[in-house]
């Protein structure tokens, strides 16, 4: 039929919770959508379980169709997703190099730092696909527990990319009437927003498991926020981007609900089982405990004082006990809240007022 546009073709790489979530809802928007499941075995599974075990009413729309070929996945698609665990997003993007072409948005959707490099995923990516490439990164972060909008409930992320214009392409194609997406260009803040989070979101379930009650939980938030600020900060980004979705409203969703795989995994801790004991029963990745383990090793790279990531990390890897860790954290000597060992905050808004009055 003449005048009939043709549906949109997006690949997904990645049979994550959220990867499988934003193929269903794309796909029910009319858009075809290609999700790559690795095995035979792991593409079986999806299609007898459904989007999630936890929804038994939700299925997979008919625009959305699970292949192992990763030829078929990216053959003709305006865009391709990578929604999946950080510590291997290098090796899934190695993968699907080969098939990129010039006129695709690449879009990660992972919320992490690679442990080794210390870099961040549209990096990762950035360094493993052709240089002609690099324009069509974007990055989708904000608060987005899957389960809520697989049932169509109201949400809102970011899209950002190094130019506006690749971000509302972005924007363009991925928005839909229940997940509103808004822009931004500052790539390093939204990134570093989403994967840094999760380590406030596995103190605060320790803060929940230990029933300290909600004015610690708002002390202890309200302080991570300050953290992931100062690193950020010192690794190039804008604080108001911190002060966004991608920040704060992801810090708020990931903190508060019982959905978060970080929060479950702090309250577990709080409980006293081990990370291992822990994690063998999970189903999706806590992205959180990588994170805390890249973030401590950049502020000691970068000589930045962050008490909560000193906390989670020796909590985490060297079996410091939950209640101890808290009560170190209050004994510890404090100043002025926006200050820290090189934190930089306050030359960042001096330079920002100086700027706004010229």
């Amino acid at each position: 039929m003449t005048g009939v546009r043709p549906m949109p073709k997006i690949a997904i790489i990645g049979t994550t919770s959220w990867g499988v979530t934003l193929g269903v809802i794309l796909a029910r928007e009319k858009q075809q959508v290609r999700l790559w499941a690795r095995t035979e075995a792991e593409s079986a599974a999806l299609k007898a379980s459904g989007p999630s075990p936890e929804l038994a009413d939700i299925l997979f729309p008919p625009n959305l169709s699970i292949t192992t070929s990763l030829k078929e996945a990216l053959s003709d698609v305006r865009a391709v997703l990578l929604v999946v665990p950080s510590q291997t997003m290098r090796q899934n993007i190695k993968l699907i190099a080969p098939f990129l072409k010039s006129s695709r948005l690449i879009i990660s959707a992972a919320k992490g730092i690679e442990i080794d490099s210390l870099k961040r995923m549209s990096q990762v990516i950035i360094e493993e696909i052709a240089p002609r490439f690099k324009p069509n990164v974007c990055v989708l972060s904000g608060p987005n527990l899957s389960q809520e909008i697989l049932r169509g409930l109201p949400a809102a992320s970011v899209i950002a990319a190094e130019d506006e214009a690749t971000a509302r392409s972005a924007q363009k194609l991925l928005a839909t009437p229940s997940l509103c997406l808004y822009t931004n260009t500052d790539v390093i803040g939204v990134e570093l927003g989403g994967a840094l989070k999760n380590i406030i979101a596995l103190g605060a379930g320790i803060a929940d498991g230990l029933d300290y009650g909600d004015n610690a939980k708002a002390a202890f938030i309200t302080r991570g926020l300050t953290e992931i600020n100062a690193l950020a900060v010192a690794l190039g980004a804008n604080p108001l981007t911190i002060s966004g979705l991608a920040g704060l409203g992801d810090l708020i969703a990931t903190c508060a609900s019982p959905l978060s795989r970080n929060h479950y995994v702090g309250v577990e801790l709080a409980k006293g089982r081990s990370l291992e004991e822990i994690t063998s029963t999970m189903t999706g990745v806590a992205e959180g405990v990588s994170t805390t383990l890249a973030a401590w090793k950049l502020a000691r790279q970068l000589g930045l004082e962050m008490p909560i990531t000193e906390k989670m990390y020796q909590i985490l890897y060297n079996g410091l006990e939950p209640r101890q860790a808290v009560a170190e954290l209050l004994a510890a000597q404090t100043g002025h809240e926006l200050s820290g060992r090189r934190w930089r905050l306050f030359a960042f808004l001096k330079r920002h007022k100086v700027k706004t009055a010229a």
